[in-house]
């Protein structure tokens, strides 16, 4: 069973016990723009218990907001009551729900092209806020007042820039109005789901739409407040002409930062609250800015080229010589010396261990690390192939250096 089948499934469910059931939001979006939605969620008059009741398997999740996920087959399927919303004291969460009718759950949604139903049933769309047509047209708008929609949950000002970057819309004037004016509003809504929004922005085909609206409405200088700087902020719409299609979220996000200095950009991006693995990706991205460009030697090719995040450093490199207008023969180069690399081991187990070196006559401590280091360089440069050759580098490396 597919998760559209589950849904469905429960749909004819809640009908057969009395109750109104049909999809809702995003995946209705999806359905009349042709595309393959993620999941599929059901609204329904049902309350919260009276789900539970029906089905044999459920997760309470939200059930103060109606909201129980159904497990059927496999399958988790979002079931909502229908509610409306009313005061957002922290805008970000309603200080009171109560579960309402159909056209009252949709008057509480964000965008009208989100705000829309679908019966699978009779295969008929429910449409109480004009979503069919700003589809027709592209259009991202706030269901009723802007300002009101973006005072109930501030994140709402970047899933439109976003929507407008996935689905290449324009963003209706009075909603971009009222997200310029509310822009530093942005700041009370936790950097976790920024960052989940950003990600979801720069992964869209139309990221670049995503950038500039992030600039010119403002909410790019809120969020990172280096972005005031008009400098910083063009660069960073120029770059993303020329990543490519296909890119991580690091690579975006050292793009975006990519005027900047490494410091500054890691102090600004510490409001995101990235994961250990996603700031080391960023650092490195940033802090290896035009090493490609350097005369590396064979060791320094070896060990570039394996690491794990070599083929966004090419890129974002690539896309720094495009904005600045230079060639990119040099990097050109690079790459044919790499390939010409293929089939050989890049990183080598050491040729000898630390013991061996203490052994051999190195201090414990620092001078064990830097004789391996070098002699690893060596080894990495081919100049040494074997253990024997190995241990008479060493002895003749200490000899050097007995003072």
């Amino acid at each position: 069973m597919t998760n559209k089948q589950a849904a469905i499934q429960i749909i004819r469910t809640l009908r057969k016990a009395g109750f109104e059931a049909m999809l809702a939001g995003g995946c209705v979006r999806d359905m009349l723009l042709g595309k393959k939605p993620k999941d599929y969620d059901v609204v329904t008059s049902a309350k919260p218990a009276e789900v539970c009741r029906l089905f044999r398997r459920t997760i309470k999740v939200g059930a103060k907001f109606g909201v129980i996920i159904v497990l059927m087959d496999g399958q988790q399927v979002e079931v909502a009551t229908f509610r409306a919303e009313t005061g957002y004291t922290d805008g970000r969460r309603p200080d009171k729900v109560s579960f309402t009718c159909a056209k009252e759950d949709s008057l509480r949604r964000d965008f009208t092209i989100n705000g829309m139903f679908y019966d699978p049933l009779k295969e008929e769309v429910i449409d109480y806020v004009g979503g069919q047509e700003d589809l027709k047209n592209k259009i991202i708008c706030t269901i009723g007042r802007a300002e009101e929609r973006f005072s109930e949950d501030y994140l709402r000002m970047l899933r439109a820039v976003r929507f407008a970057a996935q689905l290449d819309f324009k963003v209706e004037k009075n909603t971009l109005n009222a997200v310029e004016r509310y822009s530093e509003r942005i700041t009370k809504i936790s950097g976790e789901r920024v960052a989940m929004e950003l990600e979801s922005l720069f992964a869209a085909a139309g990221r670049k739409k995503g950038v500039n609206l992030l600039i010119e409405t403002g909410l790019a200088k809120q969020i990172f407040p280096i972005f005031k700087d008009e400098s910083i902020a063009e660069y960073a719409v120029e770059i993303f002409d020329y990543l490519p299609n296909e890119i991580t979220f690091e690579l975006a996000v050292a793009a975006f930062f990519a005027a900047c200095q490494t410091a500054d950009a890691m102090k600004n991006l510490g409001i995101l609250k990235l994961s250990r693995n996603q700031l080391k990706h960023i650092k490195f991205l940033l802090e290896k800015r035009d090493f490609l460009l350097s005369d590396l030697s064979l060791a320094q090719l070896k060990l570039i080229i394996s690491e794990p995040y070599f083929e966004d450093l090419y890129s974002l490199q690539k896309a720094i010589q495009r904005v600045k207008g230079k060639s990119i023969s040099i990097l050109s180069a690079f790459r044919r010396r790499a390939k010409a690399l293929a089939g050989k081991e890049l990183r080598p187990k050491p040729l000898l261990n630390g013991h061996e070196l203490i052994r051999l006559g190195a201090k414990p401590g620092p001078q064990v690390g830097l004789v391996s280091k070098e002699l690893y360089i060596e080894q990495l440069s081919e100049r040494i192939t074997a253990k024997g050759g190995a241990i008479s580098w060493v002895k003749n490396w200490l000899k050097k250096h007995e003072s």
